[in-house]
């Protein structure tokens, strides 16, 4: 096929004012997966004589030759991917077309990096000596809401698993339906606690209808991606360390049935903790190993629990996730590397979780169970050996080195050059938005006797509402003590007249109302924070109000600002004032969706006034000279709220730490004026200001 190539473009033959251009091209047809013959030749013979349109004819053809030869390089290509053994786990070594084969590989979440960096992301990935990628897939932000599907821009799943290809890694693909991963409720949509009766992650019969549902939908867009297809992917994953739960016996076979019977013929794989290694497997899959750290014995229950098959270390942990009021996680880089070298002397395979962990953007992240409730930070840099804005760390270069030394005789592409960052200038906030002259552009307000929670809101088409504040509103005529009964999810500022009174939290349950005449607004603003991630209570997340969400009825409101009262998050029962319980309730909807942050734009904004009030918005501009760059994001004056850059969400801050700047990647930014909004709980400085270096807060060792 390569002599025919050479005379593809045979000639250009000029003589006088008579120019002749030949061109011969082959085609070669493909019949039945076998490899066809010559099948033809075609000649085309121009006789042009105007010299300018001899020029352009030429470039015209030789673009077609260029075409033609692509098409027969793509059709090698697809020969070359005709493969009829995948991976396999049938000895007590991986095999790829029956050859050794060792995953070195790496996690990478689409969804927590900018579309944008994505190939920077992953050529640096190769760039290590990575040879596989893992990503997990949020089923949450796949499906928002009943019905509404999305696999489009930042989300295009497809697209991210077709790079890898072109790039040269193999793909683990780890679909869930639940994937932990620090997000709210785990990666699972919220709408499912509309059922009242929900048990997720069992064969309960709303969960598994939902699963198909969702799966109906995910599955047959990786199918084709197989590596038996010709794709990248070689291995899926069976849920998520499934042993940590394992609230019933059927369900693991439930998820894997529902993978293969949609097209799913790769290597299957579980992965667990060594303690819980027996109740997380399924038949037929793989089992796999949590860790950071090597330990014997945890190797050893592994293989008597499945002898004379290979040994991965599905997530090795290279550093850990941080909650706000903590301080920030580090590995230390030679621990990592250490652990590395002894998982491959040991001849196991390795999945570094995480290569690089990106930032949680929005409302993504979730919180932590035990032993209290905690909310993670948006970023989840991770430690990882590339940072949260893909900065290369030492990390990264002992990994490289250690794998250069493994993989004898490869050489690695070049290292890409990093990002520019830049320290813009301080953006100083100009117009001021109150929250109550906000609430005309929220969804709602909804009535109801009860507080109803953020959950079974009649919000998002009645999908409810899955992340931010919810606003509960009503009337008092006397003071007191008002107790939350635990029922406020996460926290809730409390108010009357709209004047701050207090905040309810999970240590503070109590507080005094004062004394007043008449009637008054009691307002509570109820801010979800997250839901867990992981546990055996994910069925009983929900933020908000309403002991029992099969008896109230909601129905849509017109605004009466005669009553009031404002809760954040959400309540998931009663609150009570002198032990009697609260009721009539008007509740707005404050997801902060980019719609809604839109609309702000046509609010009654006024000049930013000497003591504003709060909880407000805030505006301010960003000025971005030339092609924009990466910058962080500082608020040293400000105490608790959210950032938001061209509509975009950016995450949460919030004045205790450990996180002290939010990523502002270049993508999201516009060359010229970029428009800042804040929505600030409780005291503010008015100056929003850029960093070219990120500040995670106070560093301390994992134990």
């Amino acid at each position: 096929m390569e002599s025919h190539r050479g005379h593809s473009l045979q000639a250009v033959l000029c003589s006088g004012s008579q120019h002749l251009v030949f061109i011969y091209t082959h085609v070669l047809l493909n019949h039945n997966g076998r490899e066809g013959s010559l099948a033809c030749l075609s000649m085309v013979v121009l006789r042009i004589r105007n010299s300018n349109k001899r020029k352009c004819m030429f470039i015209c053809l030789c673009i077609a030759v260029f075409i033609v030869y692509r098409h027969l390089d793509l059709s090698r290509v697809g020969q070359r991917m005709s493969r009829k053994v995948g991976l396999s786990a049938n000895s007590s070594q991986l095999t790829l077309e029956g050859k050794p084969f060792r995953i070195l590989g790496g996690s990478i979440h689409y969804f927590r990096v900018p579309r944008a960096y994505w190939r920077d992301r992953l050529m640096k990935m190769k760039a290590c000596g990575i040879n596989t990628l893992t990503t997990y897939v949020p089923w949450n932000l796949h499906q928002p809401q009943r019905g509404v599907f999305n696999f489009h821009t930042q989300l295009d799943l497809v697209a991210y698993i077709h790079l890898a290809a072109e790039l040269g890694l193999w793909v683990i693909l780890r679909p869930g339906p639940y994937i932990a991963s620090e997000l709210d409720l785990g990666g699972l949509p919220s709408w499912l606690l509309q059922d009242g009766s929900m048990r997720v992650r069992t064969t309960h019969p709303g969960f598994t209808e939902a699963v198909n549902t969702y799966f109906d939908k995910l599955i047959p867009n990786v199918v084709p991606l197989q590596y038996k297809r010709g794709g990248p992917i070689i291995a899926v994953q069976v849920e998520s360390e499934y042993g940590s739960f394992a609230k019933d016996d059927s369900y693991m076979h439930f998820i894997k049935e529902a993978l293969q019977s949609r097209g799913i013929s790769e290597l299957l794989l579980t992965s667990d903790n060594h303690n819980t290694l027996k109740s997380g497997g399924v038949d037929g899959a793989l089992r796999t190993l949590k860790l950071q750290k090597v330990n014997q014995r945890d190797v050893q229950d592994l293989n008597a629990i499945q002898p004379n098959r290979p040994t991965m270390v599905m997530d090795y942990r290279t550093g850990w996730y941080d909650v706000w009021g903590d301080l920030h996680h580090v590995l230390p880089a030679e621990d990592m590397v250490s652990t590395v070298r002894e998982i491959l002397r040991r001849g196991m395979s390795v999945n570094l979780y995480m290569f690089h962990g990106g930032s949680s953007f929005g409302f993504m992240s979730g919180g932590l169970a035990g032993p209290s409730y905690k909310a993670f930070v948006p970023s989840y840099d991770y430690d990882a050996p590339l940072s949260e804005a893909g900065e290369y760390t030492q990390k990264y270069h002992l990994l490289r080195d250690l794998l250069s030394q493994f993989n004898k005789g490869d050489i690695f592409p070049d290292m890409p050059v990093l990002q520019h960052r830049e320290a813009y200038e301080t953006a100083i906030t100009y117009q001021h938005l109150s929250l109550w002259d906000a609430l005309s552009f929220t969804e709602g307000p909804f009535k109801s006797v009860k507080p109803v929670n953020m959950e079974n809101l009649p919000a998002n088409n009645r999908n409810g509402q899955s992340y931010g504040y919810t606003l509960y509103e009503t009337t008092i005529t006397s003071g007191g003590l008002l107790k939350s009964g635990g029922n406020v999810k996460d926290r809730a500022l409390v108010f009357v007249n709209r004047s701050y009174i207090g905040l309810f939290k999970q240590q503070t349950m109590e507080m005094a109302v004062p004394d007043g005449k008449g009637q008054r607004i009691l307002s509570l603003l109820v801010e979800n924070c997250g839901r867990v991630h992981r546990g055996r209570d994910l069925d009983m997340q929900r933020k908000g109000g309403l002991s029992d969400v099969t008896q109230d009825v909601v129905i849509p409101a017109v605004i009466d600002r005669s009553i009031s009262m404002c809760v954040v998050t959400g309540l998931v029962g009663d609150i009570f004032l002198n032990d009697i319980p609260l009721r009539d309730f008007t509740t707005y909807s404050l997801e902060m969706k980019p719609s809604f942050i839109d609309s702000l734009y046509q609010a009654p904004w006024k000049a930013l006034p000497e003591t504003p009030t709060f909880p407000s918005f805030f505006m301010g501009q960003l000025f971005a000279y030339g092609y924009p760059s990466d910058t962080f994001v500082k608020l040293p004056g400000w105490e608790k709220g959210v950032v938001f850059i061209n509509g975009i969400n950016l995450g949460c801050y919030w004045s205790i730490g450990p996180q002290q700047t939010l990523y502002l990647p270049g993508p999201f930014l516009n060359s010229g004026i970029n428009q800042i909004i804040l929505f600030e709980e409780q005291e503010g400085d008015y100056k929003v200001n850029f960093e070219d270096m990120s500040d995670l807060g106070m560093a301390a060792d994992i134990m």
